[in-house]
């Protein structure tokens, strides 16, 4: 029968018979030493011996802080370059004007200009424009050859489809369900439950701006349920 026998140890020391132990509250190390063999090679008597430190190998827990945050600061700021670019894609490009309303752009993304844009469509045409919150919205014209007010968002009340203007029908009919719209927006037929949203037409410097329609509706006389 082999027997094993240990010295007696303390709190500050520590030992293991394959290898020392660093003990951080005293800043030592000890190391196993063997000394005896006991009864036919099979029992071993195991003394710890304790060694100190220098001070200067001890972990400084100021330089771990510091080295954390220079490693933070590293991933932090090229991440944050990657993200810039997403949120200016999602986020939608249109200028605001000085009095707070969104230049409305044509089909290739420029400013419309109303005097150029009255000159290429007529009295009834009802061609998208980009608008508020970039919403495809129709710029009207009046049978007078001015732009009408107000804007129709072309953005379905049903399920979101965008709306053509039938110039045959003078109606807008949304393909998906077959929701109809008067020529200024009015629901005339479901399943849509509600008329198209107007932002306000307006000429600022020469150029078309859209400003939010926050008004009764006046095709409805019912508060805009848009704003």
């Amino acid at each position: 029968m082999s027997s094993t026998t240990l010295s007696p140890t303390t709190p500050s020391q520590l030992c293991s018979g394959k290898s020392g132990i660093f003990c951080p509250s005293q800043a030592l190390l000890a190391k196993p030493t063997r000394t005896q063999m006991i009864g036919k090679g099979k029992g071993m008597r195991i003394a710890c011996q304790a060694a100190s430190i220098p001070s200067d190998r001890v972990p400084d827990m100021g330089k771990r802080q510091l080295m954390n945050l220079l490693l933070l600061g590293a991933i932090s700021l090229p991440s944050a370059g990657m993200l810039i670019p997403y949120a200016t894609f999602f986020a939608p490009p249109g200028s605001g004007s000085s009095a707070g309303g969104t230049i409305a752009k044509d089909a290739i993304g420029n400013d419309v200009v109303a005097e150029q844009w009255l000159k290429t469509h007529g009295p009834g045409d009802r061609t998208l424009t980009q608008g508020l919150k970039g919403d495809p919205t129709y710029l009207v014209v009046e049978k007078d050859r001015t732009l009408a007010t107000y804007g129709i968002n072309a953005v379905c009340t049903h399920l979101g489809c965008v709306v053509p203007w039938n110039q045959a029908e003078n109606k807008f009919i949304c393909p998906c369900h077959g929701s109809q719209y008067n020529d200024q927006g009015r629901v005339v037929r479901g399943p849509a439950p509600l008329s198209l949203a107007l932002a306000h037409c307006d000429v600022d410097d020469g150029k078309v701006v859209f400003v939010p329609w926050v008004e009764t509706d006046f095709r409805t006389g019912d508060a805009p349920w848009w704003s």
